[in-house]
C-alpha cells in the first residue's frame, strides 16, 4: 500500500500516537461533532458511524463521544465547525491532501499554506491531486499476529478486497461500506491490529530517497501538528528502513 500506511503503521511502533493522544482525542471528537450534524444516530448516519468506531480503536471514553454528538445535534453548545480541503506537492512532486476543520479559516490557510512553503512543497488547485485517490478500508496487522490464511478467510468471507503482503505487516483493503464488518472479523479472531481506518488509498505512487525523503516525512510531520489538521494523505514511497531513517 506504501507510502501512507508505512508511515501510519511506523508511527504506532514507535508509540508517537499515543504522546500524542489528546491531540487524537481532539481530532476524532471534533469528526464526531461535525458528522453528529447529518442526525446523531450512528446506526442511520454512516459517518457518525465510521468517526465513533475510529474513537472507540483509540479507547475514548462513552461518555465523551456522548458530548461529542450532542454538541453536533445542538443538545449541547459548542463551537461550529467548517470542513476545508487543501491539496499540493510535496518534495519530488507527490500528491498531498490535508483535510481540516477549523474554526478559525483564516488560521487554518494560513498555517497549511506555511506548512507547504517551508518544507519543499506547494498547494495546488481544489481538484488538482485528489482524482489520484479512492477512499478505502486499511486494516494493518503485523506478520507474527496471523497468517495469510486466517486473514484470506476473512478477507473472502468478510466482503474485503484484497489482502496484500507489505513487508513487516498484512494489509487488508475493503470498500468502506464493508470496512465495518471486515473489522469486526479481525476482532472477532482476537488479531491485534496497528491500523483500522477508513482511509484514501492513492492508485500510484512515487518513489523517493535521500533528501527528498526526508523532507517529506518533515512536511507529514508539520502537516499533522497543525491545529486544525484532520487526516494527511499522501503518494509516495520509500522503504521503511528510509522511512525510519528520516523520522528520525
Amino acid at each position: 500500500m506504501s507510502g501512507h500506511s508505512k508511515w501510519a503503521t511506523i508511527k504506532h511502533k514507535k508509540g508517537a500516537l499515543d504522546a500524542k493522544r489528546g491531540k487524537i482525542f481532539t481530532r476524532l471528537l471534533r469528526e464526531i461533532a461535525v458528522s453528529a450534524k447529518g442526525g446523531g444516530n450512528p446506526d442511520t448516519n454512516a459517518r457518525l458511524r465510521t468517526a465513533v468506531l475510529a474513537a472507540k480503536a483509540e479507547n475514548m471514553p462513552q461518555d465523551n463521544i456522548k458530548r461529542a454528538i450532542q454538541r453536533g445535534t445542538g443538545e449541547l453548545e459548542g463551537l461550529s465547525y467548517e470542513e476545508i480541503n487543501f491539496e499540493g506537492y510535496g518534495p519530488g512532486g507527490v500528491a498531498v491532501i490535508v483535510e481540516t476543520l477549523t474554526d478559525n479559516r483564516n488560521r487554518a490557510v494560513s498555517e497549511i499554506r506555511h506548512a507547504f512553503a517551508k518544507n519543499g512543497g506547494n498547494l495546488g488547485e481544489t481538484g488538482s491531486v485528489r482524482f489520484m485517490f479512492h477512499k478505502k478500508g486499511l486494516i494493518a496487522v503485523e506478520k507474527n499476529a496471523a497468517t495469510e490464511e486466517q486473514l484470506m478467510d476473512i478477507v473472502l468471507e468478510h466482503g474485503g478486497e484484497d489482502l496484500n503482503d507489505e513487508g513487516d505487516t498484512w494489509e487488508i483493503v475493503s470498500d468502506p461500506a464493508d470496512h465495518e464488518r471486515v473489522a469486526a472479523a479481525i476482532k472477532a479472531a482476537h488479531i491485534p491490529t496497528v491500523m483500522c481506518e477508513v482511509t484514501m488509498v492513492a492508485s500510484t505512487y512515487t518513489k523517493l530517497e535521500g533528501k527528498e525523503a526526508t523532507q517529506m516525512i518533515r512536511l507529514l510531520e508539520v502537516l499533522e501538528d497543525c491545529d486544525d489538521t484532520q487526516n494527511v494523505y499522501s503518494n509516495f514511497d520509500m522503504s521503511a528502513d528510509q522511512m525510519e531513517a528520516a523520522a528520525g
